[in-house]
């Protein structure tokens, strides 16, 4: 497995949360097939919270970003909130601020202080 290549793992707690972890590179060329079911399953499963941790993740570009708002969006209109937990790579968190879309998520500075959002 390349250093580079996206992993993601999955855990869910008796209470009700579904925590995904993500590591590696969040683009085209790593084909984020597995995180998107990943999120349309916590979307789904009518848990109180997802978080996604992305403290692992290395770099992201646009293709990661839609798959993260379309997330947002599905967690929206299931009524479960979604959460993005870090601490982000400054190259990440760049792509929400250069892309103006900060707001359209919470975010929490570690998977520990997502679980209280």
């Amino acid at each position: 497995m390349a250093a580079d290549e996206l992993r993601v793992v999955v855990e869910t707690t008796d209470d009700g949360v579904v925590l995904i972890r993500v590591r590696g590179t969040l683009d085209a060329w790593s084909g984020p097939t597995l995180l998107v079911e990943a999120l349309e399953g916590a979307a789904s499963t009518g848990g109180r919270l997802t978080v996604a941790d992305l403290s692992g993740l290395a770099f992201a570009d646009s293709t990661g970003l839609h798959v993260l708002l379309d997330a947002q969006r599905g967690h929206t209109e299931a009524g479960v909130r979604l959460v993005l937990a870090g601490p982000l790579r400054t190259e990440v968190r760049r792509l929400f601020e250069v892309s103006g879309t900060t707001g359209a998520f919470r975010f929490a500075e570690s998977v520990d202080a997502a679980l209280t959002c």
